[in-house]
């Protein structure tokens, strides 16, 4: 594995490490919803690293993960990973950081987002480990 791919799974690993540090604070829901995206972006930008010459500057998760299709199928939860993509947060827009359209999520959509981010980025280590 390329030093730059372990980088990019480092990077996604730190996301989980800090969700499971604030998950039962709902206060903070919006930033569970945040770095899951985040953890999201890396673990396949960790993918497009190994395996491709440019790993794109994009946020769009769906727009990724069509990108690796051709290297490993994702199982995923097509509604979840939708609600994690609209999470795609422009810069010059702090205040709606980690915001769905509907404003924080519930603690409940915030643990589905835990999941999903973990189950990704698990299936893609074991791929690129593998």
């Amino acid at each position: 594995m390329k030093k730059q791919t372990e980088y990019w799974l480092n990077a996604a690993k730190d996301d989980l490490i800090l969700i499971n540090e604030i998950i039962q604070n709902e206060h903070l829901s919006n930033m569970v919803a945040f770095h899951s995206q985040q953890a999201i972006e890396k673990s396949i930008k960790a993918i497009l690293e190994e395996k491709e010459a440019k790993v794109p500057r994009i946020q769009n998760i769906i727009n990724l993960n069509g990108r690796i299709e051709k290297y490993i199928e994702l199982d995923i939860n097509q509604e979840i990973f939708d609600q994690i993509n609209e999470l795609h947060i422009d810069v010059r827009y702090p205040t709606a950081l980690g915001l769905l359209p509907e404003g924080k999520p519930s603690k409940e959509i915030a643990h589905m987002f835990l999941k999903t981010a973990f189950a990704i980025y698990k299936n893609i280590k074991d791929y690129l480990s593998g």
